[in-house]
């Protein structure tokens, strides 16, 4: 299901059929039964609405708040690569422009761990960050342990901030929605519509389509939103986009 969730469309689409068919199977049985009045739903029918209302939206205020997460990380990350750079003038006129070198390569690979969506080639970004990461921390480690000045240790202070950033971004897109929750909004939503099927009279079978639509689209926006790269809505990398343009003019 972790896979599904990375293609919002599909979560509308999914979502969309399994509820209809619920009011389906509602409208089904409130043909097949003798009753002939649906009140007897409109109290479970009112309680159960609410819930699903509720859910929706604490799910909406968790994906946006893992969104906003991801965006203050993507921030972060910047402004310890920009703030290393400049500290890597304090270290010794041999090591200096490495250090440079390194992070400004550094950044361009964390815009494109921002900006790809192909599994194969986030792999190799990934594989390409963490030797960038070896060879930034092994440049300053050297000269730290040579000469253990105060100097040197802010140095090596910034490079210890710029790859914890690093650690704290994947962290972020890592964090989502549990599938917990998606199933309690789904499962909750099956109800509603089965009741809400089971509440309809035979002639106005057309109105058994529009809860469907309306939890569906805001399942489609919650899932957009959640996930880091499926979506339409995703965090763009602008602080880091403008640092390594500005990195690449020096």
């Amino acid at each position: 299901m972790t896979r599904v969730l990375d293609y919002p469309l599909a979560v509308f689409a999914a979502s969309a059929l399994l509820q209809y068919l619920a009011a389906y199977v509602g409208h089904s049985i409130r043909k097949r039964s003798s009753v002939e009045s649906p009140s007897e739903f409109a109290t479970v029918l009112g309680a159960a609405l609410t819930l699903l209302a509720l859910i929706i939206g604490f799910s909406f205020s968790m994906a946006v708040s893992r969104y906003d997460q991801r965006k203050n990380y993507e921030e972060a990350e910047a402004n310890a690569i920009g703030t290393e750079y400049v500290r890597a003038d304090l270290l010794a006129v041999t090591v200096a422009p490495q250090v440079r070198d390194l992070l400004t390569r550094y950044a361009a690979q964390r815009v494109l761990f921002y900006e790809e969506r192909d599994p194969d080639r986030l792999r190799r970004i990934d594989a390409e960050t963490a030797r960038l990461q070896n060879k930034l921390w092994s440049t300053v480690a050297v000269p730290a342990t040579a000469q253990p000045t105060p100097v040197v240790a802010l140095t090596v202070s910034g490079m210890n901030d710029v790859l914890n950033s690093q650690g704290y971004s994947q962290a972020a897109w890592w964090n989502r929605i549990p599938v917990g929750a998606w199933t309690l909004m789904l499962l909750v939503a099956l109800a509603c519509n089965l009741l809400v099927g089971a509440g309809e009279e035979h002639k106005r079978r057309a109105a058994l389509s529009v809860l469907p639509l309306i939890v569906s689209i805001s399942m489609f926006l919650i899932a957009d939103i959640d996930s880091p790269r499926g979506g339409v809505i995703r965090v763009a990398p602008q602080n880091l986009l403008a640092l390594s343009q500005s990195l690449g003019a020096h």
